[in-house]
């Protein structure tokens, strides 16, 4: 009796199945006119999950040959900076040409190459990836020079640097990567307004290397995104550049991380793929789809907004968003030896746990870090 009842609610649940993925490619098929953002989002979850094959993305995005890619001169180069082989990490922050302030903050805070190397004990390369001033470009563009003067850590490429050109500086880093630097262990990519928690990351980062990670690519992904169809919105994507409802699953470009395998794989996807996409992420996550390559989720890597202040956030903070002038004071907080203090025993733990609760499991609140971090 209980396998012919068991039976029947199998037959029922594939039944269910057959009608609830009908309903859906109902909405794919005859609603595709309708720029709804609420039916956008279903066709391309419904893609995601049911279809869930992008062979024939790939297909429609590839080039015949590498050289139909545009290549570009550099105009600031550092070919000697990755000569030692002991590199475990090289970091590429995307900038303007016009954020100074911004990179001189991230030098004297958590992108200080010196810091890591005395009291992280790891070799880590910290490079500014841009293009060129906007027209007219002469007295900025003396002003990169000087400043590369300074510091040695601009590589700069002849292309216009802006939004629309995102993809192109990602290639930068990929051709940079794969031609003065393929014996990093792990390549990194991030924005200038970024703040992160180096030594946490590069205490992960060294655990990672001891077990020699493969196939390691981890941020705040995004599960079957759909392409931006309102013509209003700068990440707008027209059907003619992208004609699919969903996007595979990428890591949001505010920063990422990926092994040395996974770098010299998506250079080789990136020079076989239309790179016309401008938005350099979701770029990425094609090129990582193409070579079989699935992002996976760090819960402490922030996607949009910045991580409350707190002491019992910081002991496994990654990555936080959206810092452009507290980097210095969030620096010198969140890497206070005392700060581990405040989550020491029972006590501790328990208020520190209430506190994440509180501050990451809120109704009707996009935290920056999932609730589960809260139990992490």
């Amino acid at each position: 009796m209980r396998m012919f009842v068991s039976g029947r609610r199998t037959k029922r649940w594939k039944v269910f199945q057959l009608f609830a993925t009908c309903f859906i490619l109902s909405f794919m098929v005859f609603w595709g006119p309708i720029n709804n953002h609420i039916v956008n989002h279903m066709k391309s979850y419904s893609y995601r999950f049911l279809v869930n094959s992008y062979d024939f993305v790939n297909d429609s995005l590839s080039l015949k040959h590498s050289s139909e890619q545009p290549h570009f001169p550099y105009l600031i180069n550092h070919k000697e900076k990755c000569h030692a082989q002991d590199v475990l990490l090289l970091l590429f922050i995307k900038t303007a040409p016009a954020n100074y302030n911004r990179r001189s903050a991230i030098r004297k805070t958590w992108g200080n190459e010196n810091y890591v190397q005395s009291q992280l004990n790891a070799n880590i390369k910290i490079l500014f990836a841009l293009g060129t001033p906007l027209p007219p470009r002469g007295e900025l563009q003396k002003k990169l020079i000087w400043e590369d003067q300074m510091y040695k850590d601009i590589i700069q490429q002849d292309f216009v640097d802006s939004f629309y050109n995102l993809t192109l500086k990602l290639l930068l880093q990929f051709s940079w990567t794969n031609t003065f630097c393929p014996h990093a262990k792990f390549l990194m990519t991030a924005d200038d307004d970024i703040f992160i928690h180096m030594p946490n990351l590069i205490e992960y980062l060294q655990r990672l290397e001891q077990i020699g990670v493969r196939e390691f690519w981890i941020g705040h992904v995004h599960h079957g995104s759909p392409p931006v169809r309102d013509k209003s919105s700068k990440y707008y994507v027209s059907y003619e550049m992208y004609q699919w409802p969903a996007y595979p699953d990428y890591t949001a470009g505010a920063a990422y991380i990926i092994s040395s395998d996974v770098a010299a794989k998506v250079y080789e996807a990136s020079q076989m793929l239309n790179s016309s996409l401008y938005i350099d992420d979701v770029f990425m996550g094609l090129c990582a789809n193409k070579i079989g390559i699935v992002p996976q989720d760090h819960m402490f890597f922030s996607g949009e907004g910045k991580v409350p202040y707190h002491p019992c956030i910081y002991e496994k903070m990654m990555t936080s968003h959206g810092h452009i002038k507290d980097l210095q004071d969030l620096w010198m907080e969140a890497t206070d030896p005392k700060v581990k203090n405040v989550s020491e025993g029972f006590f501790g733990r328990i208020y520190c746990r209430l506190i994440k609760i509180v501050l990451f499991c809120r109704l009707f609140f996009r935290s920056p870090y999932p609730c589960r971090a809260a139990f992490a």
